[in-house]
């Protein structure tokens, strides 16, 4: 390879990278922090065992360096026997694929493991050769893909600027929507609700007061967090998960990694009855972004849900000045509560060229369904509609 071109190499798993190097791509100066793409999160998600290859995610992470050796560009990837902890559902592709005699496992993912937030996948610092580090890292993870002779290549919620390139390099692009709230510059939650009918202002109200019946909510954040929370905040995502999808994710091993390492980057909101958590919600905290992930109670009250993991966290976002809260995949009950409709994105490299046709045309009355749904809810939404 001429030397000015970029490097490729792959490895496979973080700790084969320097914390330095890795943080110096994914979150450089200039752009806003995302904690999901940090040398810190990642690693913590394979060291911890919530991300192996016992697990079903083998990893295969693209590096891009310069002539030099120092690393200009990285691309989180996995080499997947599933499709579980993704939130881009592809089951029935893998189940058409299978019925045609392929096998669609293994495949190559490219995301944050358990985590449906938008964000950098192509992790490159911005500057003039910064294409060029994305390019080579593109090219070669699909390199990977014809070495190993793997169906397909996804790309999990990229950001909307990166539709284009992906696109015009040959991925197939697929929508989805999520739910966001969005600060409109309020100085407090009752400024918040001053923007909302008259009926969607007395509900939520109601809500707050009898979700706040008896409880006291505590966030806490940085040093304040302790194991003996994460001990009861591991309860509670053991019970939540275990119900809603049988086989919960992350190890203990994983929250207390991610403490040691991160704990300015995390908010727990606890529930309390007197002394006694009931109920708590773990979100994580970036430049301007507040992003609930997990949540989870061992006493069902009305409204707790909705007070823990949508209202607390407002007023959290409030009080730091953060512009957005991102609650999370799916959830049309999010819109009465003041959570809009966001579109979200990602894309798809199918090697096989009769079965990439059919997901194409798949695709595309997908999209339009997801622009009609969205155009409807954006109607629907619980502010006021002012002439």
């Amino acid at each position: 390879m001429d030397a000015a071109l970029p490097r490729i190499r792959l490895v496979n798993a973080l700790a084969e990278v320097s914390p330095s190097d890795w943080n110096a791509v994914a979150n450089p100066p200039g752009l806003p922090y995302d904690p999901f793409v940090s040398w810190e999160f990642l690693d913590a998600m394979e060291r911890s065992g919530a991300a192996t290859p016992r697990s079903g995610w083998r990893g295969a992470h693209v590096l891009a360096q310069d002539a030099g050796g120092r690393l200009r560009g990285a691309m989180p990837l996995w080499l997947k026997s599933h499709s579980r902890g993704e939130f881009i559902f592809d089951q029935s592709w893998a189940e058409a694929w299978e019925r045609a005699g392929g096998a669609y496992y293994p495949k190559l993912l490219s995301a944050v493991p358990f985590t449906p937030v938008t964000g950098r996948r192509r992790l490159v610092a911005p500057g003039p050769d910064e294409a060029l580090y994305k390019a080579a890292l593109l090219q070669g993870a699909i390199q990977l893909l014809q070495d190993m002779k793997v169906s397909s290549l996804h790309i999990n919620f990229i950001e909307e600027a990166e539709v284009g390139p992906l696109q015009h390099a040959g991925l197939l692009i697929r929508t989805d929507q999520q739910f966001h709230w969005k600060n409109d510059g309020y100085g407090s939650f009752g400024d918040f609700l001053a923007t909302l009918s008259s009926d969607k202002r007395k509900n939520l109200r109601k809500e707050r007061a009898k979700a706040q019946e008896g409880l006291t909510f505590r966030h806490i954040t940085g040093d304040e967090i302790t194991e003996d929370h994460l001990d009861r905040f591991f309860e509670f995502y053991m019970d939540t998960g275990s119900r809603k999808w049988g086989s919960p994710y992350l190890t203990r091993a994983s929250f207390t990694l991610l403490r040691e390492r991160m704990a300015r980057d995390l908010l727990f909101i606890f529930a309390y009855e007197g002394d006694t958590a009931i109920a708590g919600a773990m979100n994580l905290i970036g430049s301007d972004t507040l992003y609930g992930r997990y949540w989870g109670c061992l006493d069902q009250r009305p409204m707790l849900h909705f007070e823990t993991c949508y209202y607390q966290a407002i007023d959290f976002a409030i009080a730091r000045g953060l512009k957005t809260v991102e609650a999370g995949a799916q959830g049309g009950h999010k819109l009465a509560r003041g959570y809009g409709p966001v579109k979200t994105f990602s894309a798809h490299w199918i090697s096989h060229a009769g079965f990439r046709a059919a997901v194409a045309e798949y695709l595309e009355r997908e999209r339009e369904a997801v622009d009609a749904d969205m155009d409807f809810l954006k109607d629907r939404t619980p502010f006021r509609k002012d002439p």
